[in-house]
């Protein structure tokens, strides 16, 4: 059962689109029973993005391994009435349907550039069709998610930050959603209490101002709630006046951990009450930060020297809202049937896809373990073909794309989210500096081979043909 499954029996068949399945039922009734390669992939970046993380993969799989539409799920689309005059018989096909196709993918946390294969999906042709709504849903938002984190994560430096974005966040599973992609991308835990619960990440917390407002005064509000929690307290001090509060606490030797700013000009206050804590010999106690928080405004905290231990980040996170949408892409790139191979392109304006089952190689440079740049080319190629060569004698290729599913089961075991976590530290700290900057990113340099390139404009030639052009 996914960590994420509000029910013990799944019942994600129907959580999609309703064009999937009209197609899927009008394919059956056609007794279409190609093989189809689907890949996603996204066609560009943010303006302040020098990358996408790759994140929301092993979710992907567990919704692929579970798959199926329950009997009364069955009969809710019969009564529909777009399905009014659909063979009964086929709908029963399409109740029966359950995925049995081959999965290769990036793994989670890797960072990937615009017309890479994020996920690519080998199945009969209706299987690989009605899963394309709920992968483009998870796949897309837990990329953004763990992308923004990485940018939150770098601006932290060696410093920390914690998830603290559910109340914001577009929905409570959302929240969850937010709490996974935000630890692979560089979180050191979160707010959320369920999702720390299934995931096994630590979970964070402070209270609220309604706390202190509820008391007559500050310092027992202070005292009160370390009484219940004496040896995890932090106190959110800006109800009042927060320096006035942090001398309180000196003051009456008031116990905590660390206090919390939640408001005003955060740099200035943290270099204030870090003077007053350290003066009156409190200093173990740390500053944590939050309010309205993300990656810039970290970034200009630490450059000010502000002494701030750990940051709490929240509505900034858990929407991406300076770039709340990823919109990533499904599209067929190759169909078999009966011993006929063909290759689908759209040639449309901005829109355009690219045929061909395919690879990403990432250049390495062998002096300075530092990746140099992809080159993207069919699958059928090699490390050592002249496509992958074509640039000059070139430093070492990794394939990045993995196989993940075969026959619609998992050819490994999850792996988990901590291991997730190093992994995209890992693979990030590879790319130069300028393409992981937060303003004004490097381009990085993606190369298409050159036999993608001859497959691209033969099936362009051909789709213009049969449109009469």
């Amino acid at each position: 059962m996914s960590v994420f499954d509000p029910a013990p029996a799944r019942r994600d068949g129907l959580r999609t689109d309703l064009y999937q399945l009209t197609m899927g039922a009008a394919l059956l009734a056609h007794g279409r029973d190609d093989v189809a390669t689907f890949e996603l992939y996204t066609r560009r970046l943010h303006p302040q993005r020098g990358f996408w993380l790759a994140c929301g993969l092993e979710l992907a799989l567990e919704y692929l391994e579970g798959l199926h539409v329950s009997q009364e799920q069955l009969g809710w689309l019969r009564d529909l009435p777009h399905f009014a005059s659909v063979d009964p018989k086929v709908l029963d096909r399409l109740g029966r349907l359950r995925f049995t196709g081959d999965v290769w993918a990036l793994p989670e946390g890797t960072p990937v550039f615009p017309n890479e294969p994020i996920v690519r999906v080998t199945a009969p042709i209706v299987e690989a069709q009605v899963v394309e709504t709920y992968l483009l849903s998870l796949v897309n938002f837990q990329s953004l998610i763990a992308s923004k984190a990485a940018r939150v994560a770098a601006a932290c430096g060696t410093k920390q930050f914690v998830d603290f974005g559910t109340r914001r966040a577009h929905g409570p599973e959302a929240g969850e959603l937010v709490a996974r992609a935000s630890y692979v991308g560089g979180a050191s835990g979160t707010s959320n209490v369920e999702a720390a619960h299934r995931l096994g990440i630590k979970v964070h917390g402070t209270f609220a101002h309604a706390w202190v407002m509820a008391w007559d005064d500050e310092a027992t509000a202070f005292r009160k709630y370390a009484e219940v929690f004496p040896s995890s307290t932090t106190l959110l001090i800006d109800t009042y006046d927060t320096v006035a509060a942090a001398r309180r606490i000196v003051a009456e030797k008031l116990p905590c951990r660390a206090v919390r700013l939640d408001s005003g000009d955060l740099g200035a206050l943290a270099k204030q009450v870090r003077a007053v804590l350290d003066a009156g010999g409190r200093r173990e106690v740390q500053i944590i930060a939050s309010g309205d928080l993300e990656e810039r405004k970290i970034a200009e905290l630490e450059a000010s020297g502000a002494p701030i231990d750990v940051y709490g980040v929240g509505t900034e996170l858990a929407t991406s809202k300076d770039c709340p949408a990823l919109g990533g892409v499904y599209k067929v790139v190759e169909t078999r049937a009966g011993g006929r191979v063909r290759h689908p392109v759209k040639v449309s304006t901005d829109k355009g896809s690219w045929p061909g089952v395919k690879q990403v190689w990432r250049r390495t440079s062998t002096a300075s373990d530092l990746a140099r740049g992809d080159v993207v080319e069919l699958a059928s190629e090699t490390v050592d073909s002249t496509a992958l060569r074509a640039d000059g004698p070139s430093p070492d290729h990794v394939p990045l794309l993995e196989q993940v599913m075969k026959g619609g089961r998992r050819v490994r075991p999850a792996p988990s989210l901590d291991a997730l976590k190093a992994q995209a530290k890992a693979r990030l700290a590879a790319l130069p500096d300028g393409v992981r900057r937060l303003e004004a990113p490097d381009p990085w340099p993606v190369t298409i081979g050159p036999r993608l390139q001859a497959l691209a404009e033969s099936s362009r030639a051909e789709a213009r043909s049969k449109a009469g052009r």
